[in-house]
């Protein structure tokens, strides 16, 4: 378990309650229950659960596409940031480009939405696609990508509008294990370089070890954080270190005695 932060928080929330509609009644279920959890300015943090439990709604509460029903979510200003609001980058499990946009266009269109000055666009396009190994590839369009190659320019739209907070809902998940591991090891590059708050929804425990300083570890029926997890390892790190290795295999076990015993 981790011990209390002195770090300025990015993201704090604290006993969220969200309910959806039962499908034909007049009921409600609760997908997340009284869930409270903190993210440090500048750290990647990821939260862990099985498919369904509402990860990626906690997510979407974060970026203020879904309501919630109780509790509190604070977006903390960035430090010294003199109160502007901070901005907030998202990566979905799908690219979800525009088609009929050239890479650098479905780049624009979100630069535009956040009033991004023009003059910077070229600058921030350029630097991006540099940073995912898609320099060149400014005027191509999303069909004649390859799915990783997609993905990597959703992470450029989202990082081109300089987040001080990137959410990233299980971006890998749809890729092949070779491009997937590629992706992840680019990614902890880009991070460095880039250095926004992360929180980062995976229900891989080996992922979420290699690449996180924290884990929130979620049961579901309904979702709760039952554990937080300091990841000790230095950096950089590799899926061979054993150290990862016998981090990933412990919260294994714990992770489905929990699930189990829940449900």
């Amino acid at each position: 378990m981790g011990q209390a932060s002195t770090a300025s928080p990015a993201i704090s929330i604290d006993k969220l309650t969200k309910q959806f509609p039962a499908p034909g009644s007049e009921e409600k279920f609760v997908v997340l229950n009284d869930v409270s959890l903190a993210v440090d300015e500048g750290k990647f943090v990821s939260i862990v659960g099985p498919s369904g439990c509402g990860k990626s709604t906690l997510l979407n509460v974060i970026a203020g596409i879904e309501s919630y029903d109780g509790g509190t979510v604070i977006i903390h200003p960035r430090a010294g940031g003199a109160g502007a609001e901070p901005r907030i980058g998202y990566v979905f499990q799908n690219p979800r480009l525009l088609n009929w946009l050239t890479v650098e266009s479905n780049i624009h269109f979100v630069l535009e939405a956040q009033n991004v000055p023009r003059e910077r666009w070229r600058d921030l396009v350029g630097k991006n696609l540099e940073m995912v190994g898609l320099a060149g590839q400014e005027r191509n369009y999303p069909l004649n990508l390859s799915g990783g190659m997609q993905q990597r320019v959703a992470i450029a739209r989202a990082l081109a509008i300089e987040p001080d907070i990137l959410l990233m809902d299980e971006p890998f998940s749809h890729l092949d294990a070779i491009t997937a591991r590629k992706m992840r090891s680019d990614l902890m590059e880009i991070l460095r370089r880039a250095k926004p708050t992360i929180l980062f929804v995976t229900h891989d425990l080996a992922e979420a070890v290699l690449l996180s300083d924290s884990i929130y570890m979620m049961s579901t029926k309904p979702a709760r954080i039952f554990k937080r997890v300091t990841i000790d390892v230095p950096r950089p790190r590799t899926p061979e270190d054993s150290r990862i290795i016998d981090l990933e295999k412990t919260l294994v076990r714990e992770f489905f005695s929990v699930v189990e015993a829940s449900g």
